[in-house]
């Protein structure tokens, strides 16, 4: 009898690289000759990542920054959930996090599309904060990743395959 083959689909950020951007956009921001006295910066507090400037335009360009600063690092865009400004006093914020881990909704709606669309012969099982695929074939595992690298909601990473 054949053995299962699996993969688990994740979505994890590395801490340090946003770290890394993160400091990257500050350094930027600072020096940079159309961010002088606009009160423009980065903050970044445990969860949340703030940005903020005296105009909606800069708050948005500021965001603009870091996020070349994460691409540059490697660090999917779909990552780093960021709202829209609004007006705090004489400011504009933007504030922002990074997500980690599938949610509830989002792991339902990937073992939907792999039900839906994948090969017959695949399971998906939830299993907390990321998923686990099995398959008797490997080629039918590979069908799957293949069917999610365009994943929209989540930037997803395919690990332990065996």
């Amino acid at each position: 009898m054949a053995k299962e083959s699996s993969f688990d689909i994740v979505s994890q950020v590395d801490k340090q690289e946003v770290s890394n951007a993160l400091h990257q956009a500050q350094k930027e921001i600072s020096q940079r000759y159309d961010f002088r006295g606009t009160g423009a910066g980065i903050d970044y507090s445990g969860e949340k990542i703030l940005i903020r400037a005296e105009a909606e335009e800069r708050a948005k360009a500021a965001k603009d920054v870091f996020d070349s600063k994460l691409i540059k690092r490697g660090i999917s865009l779909k990552s780093f959930d960021a709202g829209e400004p609004y007006a705090s006093g004489k400011e504009y914020r933007i504030e922002g996090a990074i997500k980690e881990g599938i949610d509830q909704p989002t792991a339902k709606k990937i073992t939907k599309i792999i039900r839906d669309e994948g090969p017959k012969s695949v399971k998906a099982t939830i299993q907390g904060d990321e998923l686990r695929v099995t398959s008797k074939s490997r080629d039918d595992l590979q069908d799957v990743i293949t069917l999610l690298k365009d994943f929209d909601d989540a930037a997803l990473q395919f690990i332990n395959m065996r």
